[in-house]
């Protein structure tokens, strides 16, 4: 489990005691991100023989902060946790079932995949995301549902293989791109999700917005071939 974190005061204990209560998780790698809050001192009061601290010193951004964390990581199969309680804990077995059965190399965790719970917020977030795994899609020829999802699973051999380059959010495009383009099994399962407002913290924009855009193409086999042709 890797959970990177910045300024995450108000959630992280929380989060944390949930990740730890999860019969499913067998080490948790806290990324703390150059917070300037408590984030990381509640993080270090905690103690589970499971849990490691890993502390960045300065904000790099999400990717950094996974990019270390992968580094640090010796289970058999890896997940991502974000540290602000918008995904819930209670559902990794869902996500590697599909991992554990043999199926899957990869598992995403779509929030527009499943009956469950959602929290009513942003008509344009909503649609940002929805256009973003489109053009993700088609660049990639998957046919993934959200392709933003912090939720992502994969086995070990999986992140071997990979480098991260992205220090922001543009992870999330890059990483599909490249596991596209590796052949690895992608499967989705449906989750639940309770996004947060940006007076309780939520961080992404529209610059990163941009900036997927840019890494969808930069990253995919598509995108590659049309930057040279240019």
């Amino acid at each position: 489990m890797i959970v990177p974190c910045y300024n995450e005061q108000d959630t992280v204990s929380e989060l944390l005691a949930r990740v730890l209560a999860s019969r499913w998780v067998a080490e948790v790698i806290v990324v703390d991100d150059g917070s300037t809050d408590r984030t990381l001192e509640l993080v270090r009061s905690l103690h589970d023989p499971r849990l490691r601290v890993v502390a960045q010193g300065v904000n790099r951004g999400k990717g950094a902060a996974l990019r270390r964390g992968f580094a640090e990581a010796r289970s058999e199969f890896v997940v991502v946790q974000d540290a602000d309680l918008e995904y819930d804990p209670g559902e990794y077995g869902d996500l590697l079932g599909p991992l554990l059965g043999g199926h899957a190399d990869v598992v995403y965790g779509s929030r527009f995949l499943s009956g469950r719970p959602h929290r009513v917020l942003y008509f344009w977030h909503s649609l940002g995301n929805r256009a973003l795994t489109l053009l993700s899609n088609a660049f990639t020829d998957l046919n993934l549902t959200d392709m933003e999802t912090c939720y992502k699973a994969m086995r070990r051999e999986v992140l071997d293989s990979l480098v991260i380059e992205e220090d922001r959010f543009g992870f999330e495009p890059e990483i599909t791109a490249k596991l596209a383009r590796g052949g690895w099994r992608i499967f989705e399962v449906g989750i639940s999700y309770r996004g947060r407002t940006y007076a309780e913290g939520k961080k992404i924009g529209w610059k990163d917005g941009l900036r997927a855009c840019y890494c969808i193409v930069r990253y995919s086999t598509l995108g590659e071939c049309l930057l040279r042709r240019g």
